[in-house]
């Protein structure tokens, strides 16, 4: 077995320091050909045990306004500190994907939300995630600064700040929200958009 690495079945560079030793026996992990498994997998020489590596949930909203606007945060920690995005966050493991998107949207934006329709799953490889995002409907609260936030505001959907959107995967929701509710509107091409956080 060789060291372990990005590629089919491997893991991003970020994410190994992270999966290095085997949770079983703290032997450490290689990467390569196990008997019985389709592709290259993490296992551990030792005790052989394979370490599975999925991609992780992130829950987010679109909350919508009585008037048809989406809110979105202005980003105050990193990744994309400064960039805007949909409020969403990792999904805790003793909640359900829906309790998760009323839990992020308030810590982030200071409002509370219904989530409806799922507007899109999304896959962002190289942070090891898949996104969902929710259209939500806003029920109460406030807009408001946050730890996470640096600004909450309204878009009109041609309003939307393309060029200065933080990650890949709310481009992608966004435009499948606008595609759905103002089919008239010119939509940007994801890869067009310069993302210098690698969002």
């Amino acid at each position: 077995m060789s060291a372990a690495r990005i590629g089919p079945g491997g893991i991003p560079d970020w994410l190994e320091p992270l999966v290095r030793f085997c949770s079983r026996c703290g032997g450490e992990l290689a990467f390569g050909p196990v008997e019985g498994e389709e592709r290259p997998r993490l296992a551990c020489p030792e005790c052989g045990f394979v370490s599975y590596v999925n991609p992780r949930l992130v829950v987010t909203t679109l909350p919508i306004t009585d008037r048809g606007e989406v809110m979105l945060i202005r980003r105050g920690i990193a990744p994309g500190i400064g960039e805007w995005a949909q409020p969403g966050g990792f999904l805790e493991i003793d909640e359900t994907v829906r309790d998760a998107a009323i839990r992020e949207t308030i810590e982030e934006t200071g409002l509370r939300v219904e989530p409806g329709a799922i507007v899109g799953l999304y896959s962002r490889l190289p942070a090891a995630v898949v996104v969902v995002a929710f259209e939500a409907r806003i029920v109460g609260g406030t807009p408001a600064i946050t730890r996470e936030s640096l600004e909450t505001r309204p878009f009109a959907p041609e309003a939307i700040p393309w060029p200065e959107i933080a990650f890949e995967t709310s481009v992608r929701a966004l435009r499948d929200w606008v595609a759905r509710v103002r089919p008239e509107l010119p939509l940007p091409d994801p890869a067009t958009i310069s993302r210098p956080s690698g969002g």
